[in-house]
């Protein structure tokens, strides 16, 4: 579809003024800009530096871990008390005695290998990845995000047709936006400098304008 406004035309103009043209002018199309103005790089890794001294104490600590970790069948430690947010849990270290080397600090739980509960994405799913390791979940957790909190999984799964559960259980579709597990959200934010959020929301709304029509 075709930018509408003038001063949208205007604006677009100057933002990609130096840029090869083509079908990513008329639609959102990243892939199309990014392949007709990528410049290869064919050189050497000779302006790479090399690991500092303390990425490589990091690195030794870290490689200890690992090696207790795969003794362990593949998970060190594991949360099942308490619910991985942003703030979930107390600042982590790679190693306390090393702490100091470290110049981007904050691990996803407590300590250095220890796996989050995640249940946003699906309760079934994260109890399923504690036991799979030894680990027993919560049972309160459990009766929470099944009595009062509506996860990603179960509010997608409410707005599938009768036909849509249907073919999904015979798995013959697949690629449903349920059982993101992993609590995660992608975005691709390429999108937002190409094109401007309202120019995207615009597209959205007629993408949802012609549903089903074969557009």
């Amino acid at each position: 579809m075709a930018l509408e406004s003038r001063a949208k035309k205007e604006y677009m103009s100057e933002a990609w003024k130096g840029f090869e043209g083509g079908l990513w002018q008329s639609e959102i199309n990243v892939r199309d800009f990014i392949q007709r103005n990528y410049t290869a790089y064919e050189g050497g890794k000779d302006f790479l530096a090399g690991p500092t001294d303390a990425t490589e104490k990091l690195w030794g600590e870290l490689q200890k871990l690992q090696a207790e970790e795969r003794k362990k069948g593949g998970v060190l430690d594991m949360d099942t008390d308490i619910v991985s947010t942003i703030t979930s849990h107390k600042p982590g270290y790679i190693s306390e005695s090393l702490k100091d080397l470290e110049k981007v600090v904050g691990l996803q739980t407590d300590k250095p290998l220890k796996r989050a509960f995640m249940p946003f994405g699906g309760i079934k799913m994260a109890e399923e990845s504690c036991k799979q390791y030894g680990y027993e979940p919560s049972a309160e957790l459990h009766k929470i995000f099944t009595d009062y909190h509506k996860t990603h999984n179960q509010a997608v799964f409410d707005c599938y047709t009768p036909e849509i559960r249907a073919v999904r259980k015979a798995h013959l579709l697949t690629g449903l936006p349920d059982t993101y597990g992993r609590g995660r959200i992608v975005g691709d934010y390429r999108r937002v400098a190409l094109y401007g959020i309202d120019y995207i929301i615009q597209q959205k709304q007629n993408d949802l304008a012609h549903v089903g029509d074969g557009r």
